[in-house]
């Protein structure tokens, strides 16, 4: 008898019961406590100001090491109310508190949580259903554009209205409307690109998704009267906060940071919601679909998967959590230029997918940490520190950015090309052939991973075990040869 073989885990599904560890617990405890007391005092104390061009590094590594608690939270086998809390706690409690000591955290944290919601709509694309889409940045465009034009002084320019644009557009309240509006005019932006294009496949569609983001770039740059071209639009109001305004001046914070700790509360339920929806995808008929898609296009027309359908969903999906956003990154930012939609931003979005891990929720998110981080603070707090050594100006890091994205994306694909977070179906399908082999040529059950490992000797199928199968049948040629 062999023995039954350990069910896959995802990296999705909570552990079994009783696998939590009393040790990790406390480790992740006292972790938690230690990086979240280490940032609040770096931002509170005046030990910053005895850094000199050192201090902006020593606010980027108290923030990574703080923001590791989190990814330790999600792989460590801590207790899960344990976990849950402890995500809160920071999320809720210790980065807004930071935030409010260093409004540039608060910004970083949001500029996170943006591009985190990018890099889940990407993955749908290309990480499930396997379109290659260099693209994306059109549909956060699109939502971006939607607010600033009625929720600035610029609808009063177009419609010639001065008191309107006196009024600085709608007021703020519509914000909430146009999220919804964001995602029904990105993804409609979505089906109308997908339905000329994706009877495509390969590089192909890459270059045409890659053509059409450009034409959404120029149509911004040129159409003056509309979206006041290259300059920009400006003055763009963020939503009121008015049934909760107490608790600003209970804590006598400015209008400024306590609308951004609104706007950093309003991401996280948004990104709560974009989790929620991707894993019930992903497990649903229109998942199974996609996987398929990506998989083997030409097999899963053949099982009947309605292909162009399929990745018009696909499509529209991804731009809806993008058009949501977008809308959301307006008000952030309160300003917004062409120049911020370029190519190299859905780049920017593609790296955190491959880096995380493609078809990878939890390694998608990892992904839009880490690449922002990167890109926003450490490397600028890097060449910052380097900038009193005495170094030339040709070797400033803030420079190289795209040659450390290369450089990282490089080593990636060389030395882990599922990703730092991968899915149990990537993981075996890149390493598959280092499984070690008995003498029959099947693979052992063990390989040092609880994902690999799982791959063991196939089970005999019923009709070797019953014996009715001994032997090769004969072709029809063998036989014929054979009477004769």
């Amino acid at each position: 008898m062999t023995a039954a073989k350990p069910p896959l885990s995802s990296p999705l599904r909570p552990p079994p019961r009783g696998s939590s560890t009393p040790q990790a617990t406390i480790l992740l405890i006292v972790y938690a406590l230690a990086t979240s007391g280490l940032l609040l005092w770096v931002v509170s104390s005046g030990v910053l100001d005895t850094l000199g061009n050192f201090r902006s590094l020593t606010i980027s590594l108290s923030f990574a090491a703080f923001l590791t608690t989190l990814f330790l939270a999600y792989r460590w086998k801590a207790h899960p109310i344990v976990k849950i809390l402890i995500a809160a706690v920071c999320l809720l409690v210790v980065l807004p508190i930071a935030g409010v000591a260093n409004s540039s955290l608060l910004g970083l944290g949001l500029q996170i949580g943006i591009f985190a919601a990018l890099a889940l709509g990407l993955n749908i694309v290309v990480g499930l259903a396997g379109l290659l889409d260099l693209g994306y940045v059109a549909f956060f465009a699109t939502g971006a554009y939607i607010w600033a034009i009625y929720g600035s002084p610029q609808i009063g320019k177009i419609l010639g209205n001065p008191a309107l644009e006196a009024s600085k557009g709608l007021p703020g309240g519509y914000f909430w409307l146009f999220l919804f509006l964001g995602i029904a005019v990105a993804a409609l932006v979505g089906v109308l690109i997908g339905l000329p294009v994706l009877r495509l496949r390969g590089d192909y569609l890459a270059i045409v998704t890659l053509g059409l983001g450009e034409v959404i770039r120029v149509l911004a740059n040129n159409l003056t009267p509309l979206t006041n071209g290259p300059i920009g639009i400006v003055d763009i109001q963020r939503p009121p906060t008015g049934l909760i305004d107490g608790i600003r001046s209970g804590f006598n914070l400015s209008n400024s940071q306590f609308g951004l700790l609104f706007l950093y509360v309003v991401v996280l339920v948004v990104i709560g919601i974009i989790i929620v929806v991707n894993i019930r995808l992903e497990n649903s008929r229109i998942g199974r679909a996609w996987i398929a898609i990506r998989e083997d296009e030409i097999a899963a027309q053949a099982m009947g998967v309605p292909l162009v359908r399929s990745k018009i969903i696909a499509f529209a999906t991804g731009a809806s959590f993008a058009g949501v956003m977008g809308v959301i990154y307006s008000a952030v930012q309160t300003s917004i230029t062409p120049e911020s939609f370029t190519f190299f931003a859905s780049i920017g979005v593609l790296s955190m997918v491959i880096l995380g891990g493609m078809g990878s929720i939890p390694g998608v998110i990892l992904g839009a940490a880490v690449v922002t981080l990167l890109n926003l603070d450490t490397l600028a707090a890097l060449s910052e520190a380097l900038s009193g050594l005495g170094l030339p100006n040709e070797l400033d890091p803030a420079k190289y950015q795209r040659f450390f994205f290369g450089l990282i994306l490089l080593l990636m694909m060389i030395f882990r090309p599922e990703g730092l977070l991968p899915t149990t179906r990537r993981k075996l399908e890149l390493h598959l052939d280092d499984v070690p082999s008995d003498s029959d040529g099947s693979a052992s059950g063990d390989h040092g991973s609880g994902d690999i490992g799982a791959i063991g000797k196939s089970e005999p199928s019923s009709l070797e075990t019953t014996g009715r199968i001994s032997k090769p049948v004969p072709s029809s040629t063998q036989t014929r040869s054979g009477g004769n």
